[in-house]
């Protein structure tokens, strides 16, 4: 094959035309291209220039899924969940979601110890995920911040009438607080993880706090008795369907915990200290979860919370002297958002490193600079991005932008590791894993589709059982039939293949209780990410593999591939 010079595809106008030309055989080349460890190690980690300095231990890790979780996510999907969908069963709801999550986290540690996940549709929509929320987080801390110091939302913003709605406040503090986080992740990461821990540490014992409230001031009546006796009653007001419905809507609570894999190269020990981090933060916050959504459902009853605020709105309106506790409610919501941006800003900006160096974005975002040892481009990059949407878009429409696409990178992830798991790029045949994992999310989403729209009848229970037979046997036969390829050097998702599967079908069963615009939305981001990896990324990296920055390789480490006595199978 002809060899062309870095970034030939794009040297001048006639050479991008000949390059769409072969986009085609180009994108049959790249598309299924995985990269192993050791050229993760080398080859690729070399377009960053520096290394990023390895200063982060468990505990650092800890406190930064801590932070990156529980931030506005808890405060403000809590009372809509408990009021239009679970009830009081919302700590159900939460435990429910906080499974799905670890499962999610596993998958996800096994590639920041081993290697870091890349895939161009996957990363751009959580990227993009990572954006809009971390926007939608910037314009909440006006309003707990507000909160605290009793000034009203509208005064912090200034509203444009010849904006649609929607778009017409303009947020200037939200602005300002990514702008002063971008700067100080910028600066050092060890110095990020020090004002992580001092912002966590305060935000768990306003935590305890708001949940030794609940508990001292609730009503244990309130788990069963709604407060208008013509709405439904008992701990499970709207049954199974509304808490399976509710777990989908807090899951966005759990958003962040991934961001902890993202800094795998920052860790001294990341096979120790990367899996006690990403899963000790999730079975942590799941805890406190349930405990504050118990708080909460003790102190009003599940029709009467306020769906917005609460917390803060359960202790705004009594007489009695406890108003002074919404005011500290604000504080410390203030605290869990700038955890949780912190995090989330750290998180999406190594995101778009790993993507740069596999040259299907400019390699200019992959650079890590030697004095800092941060991705400071990416870093830079991302917060002026995230505080540019952050300064017009409405808190509504940039939450119901989030969870679709979250939800479809975890199903990706999940995915991904038993592909890799089971498959050798050149060595294995793919065919006998891809139509496993097709039977196996098919029958999960014919399952969802039977849960949410056929009416309850003795046919769709038998429908339910037989969809949940045929998934169990599909996993045994392959379980069974097929055998793993490859096992991870370091740590790797334990139960192969139960736990992804399993994650596999958590995460299509909460897509089902989505809505329509979500989808749309996801279409329309997915479609503009497909086109860019057409007209760009593919060209890039088949350059980048052409002058050998980047190649094509099995998905053996360097010890297997010592062992295979035929170069010609590699791809």
């Amino acid at each position: 094959m002809e060899t062309h010079p870095r970034n030939s595809s794009f040297s001048s106008c006639s050479a991008y035309l000949r390059a769409l030309a072969h986009t085609p055989a180009r994108v049959s080349r790249r598309a299924l291209s995985v990269s192993t460890s050791y050229e993760e190690m080398s080859r690729v980690r070399a377009k960053s220039g520096s290394d990023m300095r390895k200063t982060l231990r468990w505990y650092d890790l800890v406190c930064f899924g801590i932070g990156g979780m529980v931030g506005a996510g808890v405060f403000v999907t809590t009372g809509r969940a408990s009021r239009l969908n679970a009830g009081p069963a919302i700590v159900i709801s939460y435990a429910i979601a906080g499974l799905c999550a670890l499962l999610s986290a596993f998958c996800y540690t096994e590639f920041a110890v081993d290697m870091p996940f890349a895939a161009f549709l996957t990363g751009s929509n959580l990227i993009l995920e990572y954006v809009m929320s971390n926007a939608a987080v910037a314009r909440g801390f006006a309003s707990y911040f507000g909160t605290a110091i009793g000034v009203p939302t509208a005064k912090w913003r200034l509203k444009v009438d010849g904006l649609p709605d929607g778009f017409n406040e303009i947020d200037v503090l939200a602005v300002a607080v990514v702008l002063v986080i971008t700067f100080v992740i910028c600066y050092s990461t060890r110095d990020s993880s020090v004002v992580n821990m001092i912002l966590t540490v305060l935000h768990i014992l306003f935590i305890a706090f708001v949940i030794l409230m609940g508990f001292w001031k609730g009503n244990p009546k309130n788990f069963t008795e709604p407060g208008d006796p013509k709405n439904p009653s008992g701990f499970f007001p709207y049954g199974a369907k509304g808490v399976f419905n509710g777990a989908a809507m807090v899951y966005l609570s759990y958003i962040g915990y991934d961001a902890v894999s993202t800094m795998a190269e920052e860790v001294k020990n990341p096979v120790k200290d990367i899996p006690i981090g990403v899963s000790g933060s999730v079975i942590i916050v799941t805890v406190l979860y349930c405990l504050m959504a118990a708080s909460m459902s003790m102190l009003m009853p599940y029709d009467m919370i306020d769906a917005e605020a609460p917390f803060s709105g359960a202790f705004s309106g009594k007489s009695d002297g406890w108003k002074w506790v919404s005011n500290v409610i604000g504080v410390g919501a203030s605290f869990g958002i700038l955890t949780s941006l912190l995090v989330a800003m750290l998180g999406q900006a190594r995101y778009m490193c790993v993507i740069g160096r596999s040259s299907v974005v400019p390699a200019w975002f992959a650079r890590v600079h030697p004095k800092t040892s941060t991705p400071v481009n990416a870093s830079a990059f991302l917060g002026i991005f995230t505080a540019a949407i952050a300064l017009f878009t409405d808190l509504t429409v940039l939450l119901n932008l989030v969870s679709i696409g979250t939800l479809f990178v975890f199903y990706m992830v999940a995915n991904a590791v038993i592909y890799r798991r089971y498959v050798n790029v050149g060595t294995t045949n793919p065919q006998p894993t891809l139509s496993f994992l097709f039977l196996f999310s098919v029958t999960s989403i014919i399952f969802t589709l039977i849960w949410h729209f056929v009416p309850p009848c003795k046919s769709k229970a038998f429908m339910l059982g037989a969809c949940a037979i045929v998934a169990i046997a599909v996993l045994q036969i392959f379980h069974c039939v097929v055998p793993q390829a490859k096992k991870p050097e370091f740590w790797g998702v334990p139960l192969m293949p139960w736990i992804p599967c399993i994650s596999i079908f958590l995460n299509i069963f909460l897509l089902g209780s989505l809505d329509g615009p979500s989808y749309l939305r996801f279409g329309f981001f997915s479609a503009l990410a497909v086109l860019v990896y057409l007209l760009y990324s593919v060209h890039a990296s088949f350059d980048a593999e052409e002058d050998g920055s980047f190649g094509q390789k099995s998905c053996e480490s360097p010890k297997e591939s010592a062992e295979s006595e035929d170069p010609s199978l590699k791809v």
